[in-house]
């Protein structure tokens, strides 16, 4: 009698092997993962700042472009609100340092101070030198878009740092923030705080010479978009020129040029 081969087992076909994980599991795990790396890198920035996050959504708010949200109607959801926050307590914990720091300064050197210490470009220093951008959420955008519209948001994003540290653990704590990361740029500025030309008459008045004079020498270009060439005159001096886009901006560098010359410090601002 002919045994029944089909009853014997046969080796297992690929179509008898386990099936792969079901297709909407593999985006599961790369999610898992994604969080996994957002969280790593929210407690690496948190790690830089000097604050650890009791609501960890703040942070992760603060580093939100509105490109990464579904709806730009949710633009709460990024970090405007606070950034407009953050703002506003930076303006006063540096108006509080230069204050003390500066016992002597008058009102309008510390308002050039405080305009130096809070403009974008030194908030995006601080983000750069705090590597914030790591953690910047944005929506799809090419390679080199994304490099840039990170460049351009540095300084919001920082000022929406300190928004987010100030709710999350008060004033002290934004103040905090503020004092480790501007201190040092409080101390040496980056831009020169004096008008070349009111330097220049301080240095003229010293040695006992009248008032800088300054004559429009040339002007050319077109009627919207002037350049004026400008000279300033002190007596036994050979004249300075300087030439800018108005009258004044010329001057300025007049006066620069005139300083330079003669070896006095304390102005390089054109």
């Amino acid at each position: 009698m002919k045994e029944d081969v089909s009853s014997i087992d046969s080796p297992p076909t690929a179509s008898d092997q386990p099936a792969s994980p079901p297709a909407a599991e593999q985006p599961a795990g790369r999610k898992r993962r994604s969080r996994a790396k957002s969280k790593a890198t929210a407690v690496a920035i948190e790690q830089r700042i000097g604050h650890s996050f009791a609501d960890p959504s703040l942070l992760n708010t603060a580093l939100t472009h509105v490109s990464a949200l579904k709806s730009a109607r949710n633009r709460a959801d990024s970090y405007q609100r606070l950034e407009f926050l953050g703002d506003h307590v930076l303006g006063l914990v540096v108006s509080d340092m230069l204050y003390r720091a500066f016992p002597n300064a008058d009102e309008g050197e510390l308002s050039k101070r405080l305009a130096d210490l809070v403009r974008k470009e030194t908030c995006a220093d601080v983000a750069r030198s705090l590597d914030l951008d790591e953690g910047i959420r944005l929506g799809t955008v090419g390679a080199g878009a994304g490099a840039r519209l990170r460049k351009s948001v540095l300084g919001d994003i920082c000022e929406a740092v300190i928004g987010a540290v100030y709710l999350d653990g008060g004033y002290p704590a934004a103040a905090d923030f503020v004092q480790r990361n501007w201190t040092e740029r409080m101390k040496k500025p980056a831009r020169s705080l004096r008008d070349p030309k009111t330097v220049l008459q301080e240095w003229a008045q010293g040695k006992g010479l009248p008032t800088p004079v300054y004559r429009e020498v040339e002007r050319t270009g077109p009627h919207h978009d002037p350049q004026f060439r400008v000279a300033v005159s002190l007596p036994g001096l050979e004249d300075a020129e300087g030439i800018g886009g108005s009258k004044r901006a010329a001057e300025k560098v007049a006066a620069s040029v005139m300083l330079a010359r003669e070896g006095v410090s304390g102005s390089n601002d054109v």
